[in-house]
C-alpha cells in the first residue's frame, strides 16, 4: 500500500526532496523577493500522540484502533493551519479512538455507542477539507472522547442501473477507485475536485463540492439521484426519483450536512458514458477584464463547454500556462457522442469578439488526451496542493479562497477583495502575490478563485494566515459574495456563514440538528450549535 502523508498534501513519495525543494526556493525568491527561505526540515513520520482518554469499548472492538499513527492521520484536515500544526509535529489533539465500520449496522452502532457516553463524533473521508471541518480537537469542546467514524471500508461501486445511467456507490470510495470501478462499464460520474485524488464520494456529498468541469451539471448536487445516511435517531434514506414536486426535498437536507447531522453511507449517483471526443483550445486577453467578458459570454451561450476556466496573468504564471502577463480563457469541449468542432468553432468565434487571441489550438482527439495550455493546467491543477505543502516547508505562505457572485457585482468585489488581500499581505508578509481564476462559470456569475503567497515568519505563521483569511472574508461579505463556492464551511467559515444565512433559517437549522442528534454529538461546532 502506498503511504500518505502524515503532515503534509498527499502521497508521502510525491513530497518534493531536498533538491526539488531547493529549486523551489530559487522560484520562492523570483515570485516573493521579501521571503528568507530556507529548507526546513521535514517532521519524522513517526507521530507523538497523547494517551487516549478513553478505553476500547468491547462493544467497538473489531472495528476500533488506538494505534498512534491512525489517530494522528485523522487529527485534522489539510488546511494552512492544519498543515502548520503537522509540520510541527502537534498532534495534542488527535482523536482518541479510530473506528472503521464496514456496513451501515455499524455505522449505527457507533453513534449508539458515543451517543450513550456523550463523545463527540467526527465522520472522516478523505481528511482533505481545508476549512477545520474534520479537526478532532475543536470538535472535543467539552466532551470526554473525541471518535473519529472512519467510512474508508464502506466503498465500492455496489450496483450499476445502465438503463437510467445510475450507480449505487459507497460513501466511502475515493475518486480514482470510483472512476476506475464505473470505467470497466463505460461510464463516468464526471466530477473532478481538485482533492480528487484523496477525497470520498461522502465528502463531496457532505460538502456540497464542485466539480473540475466548469459549465453544465458540475456540482454534487446535480449528480445525486438519492442517499442514505445515519443519524442518531436511525435511518434517513431520501426517496429515488429523477426530479419531484413533493414538498421540500429532503436531499437538500443531506446535501453539505458536513457530518453535523449525520453519517451519510452510500448514494445513487447519475453517471454519464465516458467521453470519446474533445475539442480544446486556449485565449489570451491582454486586459483581464475583456477576459471576464468573454467568460461570460461563452456562460451565457448555451454551448456548454467542459472546461471554460479564466486565469488573470498571475495565475498564469502560477500554473506554468503563459508568462507573459496576459490573461488566458481556457476552453474545452467533450462529449461521448460526436465530433465537437462546431461547438469549439462557435465558442472561440465568441472569445474573438472580446479581442481574444487564439493561443493554442483548436485540437481535437477522438481519444482521452490532453495536450496544449490545457494539459498543463489539469497537471498543475491537481499539484496545487503537494505544492502548498512544499512551499511552507521553505518558509513561504500560500493558500486559496473562493466565492461566487453575479456578473454584475463581479467588478466591485474583485477589486475589494484583491486590494484587501494585498494590503494584508503588505502588512503581514511585507508583500507578496494575489492571483484569481474562475473555476466555474454559471449564466447568472462566475465562480472566482484566489490564491496569496507571501513571506512567512516563524513563530508566527498562523497570526500571518488568520489576518491575510479574514481580511479575504470581511471583503468578501462586505462586496455580496458568499463565503464559499465549494470549499464548505467547517469550523473556519462559520462566523461568515452564520452572517450569510437568513436568521430564522438558522434557528430552522438548529431544530433539525436537535432532532436528528438531540445530544450534539456529531462534529460539534460545524454548521450549527
Amino acid at each position: 500500500m502506498r503511504d500518505r502523508s502524515i503532515w503534509a498534501w498527499g502521497w508521502r513519495d510525491k513530497f518534493p526532496d531536498p533538491g526539488a525543494r531547493q529549486g523551489l526556493m530559487q522560484l520562492a525568491r523570483v515570485l516573493v523577493p521579501a521571503a528568507h527561505t530556507a529548507l526546513r526540515d521535514e517532521p519524522p513520520d513517526e507521530p507523538s500522540v497523547p494517551s487516549p482518554a478513553i478505553a476500547t469499548p468491547a462493544a467497538l472492538a473489531e472495528i476500533a484502533s488506538q494505534a498512534p499513527r491512525d489517530r494522528a492521520m485523522r487529527s485534522r484536515g489539510r488546511a494552512f493551519p492544519d498543515l502548520v500544526a503537522g509540520f510541527a509535529g502537534d498532534y495534542t489533539g488527535a482523536p482518541d479512538l479510530v473506528v472503521r465500520p464496514r456496513d451501515e449496522a455499524e455505522v449505527a452502532r457507533v453513534l449508539e455507542v458515543c451517543d450513550a457516553n456523550a463523545w463527540a463524533v467526527v465522520p472522516f473521508g478523505g481528511g482533505t477539507s481545508v476549512v477545520g471541518g474534520v479537526d478532532a480537537a475543536l470538535a472535543r469542546r467539552d466532551r470526554a472522547a473525541v471518535v473519529s467514524l472512519d467510512l474508508g471500508a464502506i466503498a465500492g461501486v455496489r450496483e450499476v442501473d445502465p438503463v437510467s445511467r445510475l450507480a449505487r456507490i459507497g460513501a466511502g470510495t475515493l475518486g480514482p477507485a470510483l472512476e476506475d470501478e464505473l470505467a470497466t462499464h463505460g461510464l463516468t460520474l464526471r466530477h473532478y475536485p481538485q482533492s480528487f485524488e484523496m477525497s470520498t464520494l461522502g465528502g463531496w456529498l457532505a460538502t456540497r463540492a464542485g466539480g473540475h468541469y466548469a459549465t453544465g451539471p458540475t456540482r454534487i448536487d446535480e449528480l445525486a439521484h438519492a442517499m442514505t445516511m445515519i443519524t442518531p435517531r436511525g435511518l434517513l434514506a431520501t426517496h429515488r426519483h429523477p426530479g419531484s414536486g413533493a414538498g421540500p426535498e429532503p436531499a437538500r437536507m443531506v446535501l453539505g450536512s458536513e457530518g453535523a447531522l449525520g453519517v451519510i453511507t452510500e448514494a445513487w449517483m447519475r453517471v454519464v458514458p465516458r467521453p470519446r471526443w474533445r475539442a480544446s483550445a486556449s485565449v489570451a486577453y491582454k486586459d483581464f477584464t475583456a477576459g471576464v467578458a468573454a467568460a461570460r459570454a461563452l456562460a451565457q451561450s448555451g454551448l456548454y463547454p467542459s472546461n471554460a476556466r479564466l486565469l488573470d496573468g498571475n495565475e498564469a504564471r502560477l500554473h506554468r500556462v503563459r508568462f507573459d502577463g496576459t490573461s488566458v480563457l481556457l476552453i474545452g469541449f467533450e462529449s461521448a457522442d460526436h465530433p465537437l468542432g462546431p461547438w469549439l468553432a462557435r465558442a472561440l468565434e465568441l472569445a474573438r469578439d472580446h479581442g481574444g487571441e487564439v493561443v493554442s489550438g483548436p485540437s481535437e482527439a477522438d481519444d482521452a488526451t490532453r495536450s496544449g495550455a490545457a494539459g498543463a493546467w489539469r497537471q498543475a491543477f491537481f499539484d496545487a496542493p503537494y505544492l502548498q505543502s512544499a512551499l511552507l516547508s521553505i518558509g513561504v505562505l500560500s493558500d486559496t479562497f473562493e466565492t461566487a457572485c453575479s456578473w454584475t457585482q463581479f467588478p466591485e468585489l474583485h477589486a475589494c477583495v484583491t486590494a484587501a488581500v494585498q494590503r494584508a499581505l503588505d502588512e503581514e508578509c511585507g508583500g507578496g502575490i494575489v492571483s484569481c481564476r474562475f473555476t466555474h462559470v454559471y449564466p447568472d456569475g462566475p465562480a472566482p478563485y484566489y490564491t496569496f503567497i507571501g513571506a512567512l515568519r516563524a513563530g508566527g505563521e498562523l497570526a500571518q494566515w488568520r489576518a491575510v483569511k479574514a481580511a479575504a472574508s470581511e471583503a468578501l461579505a462586505a462586496a455580496g459574495g458568499t463565503i464559499t463556492h465549494h470549499h464548505a464551511v467547517g469550523r473556519t467559515h462559520r462566523p461568515w456563514y452564520d452572517r450569510e444565512r437568513p436568521a430564522l433559517f438558522g434557528e430552522a437549522l438548529a431544530a433539525v440538528k436537535r432532532t436528528l442528534d438531540p445530544h450534539g454529538i456529531l462534529n460539534p461546532g460545524v454548521l450549527v450549535d
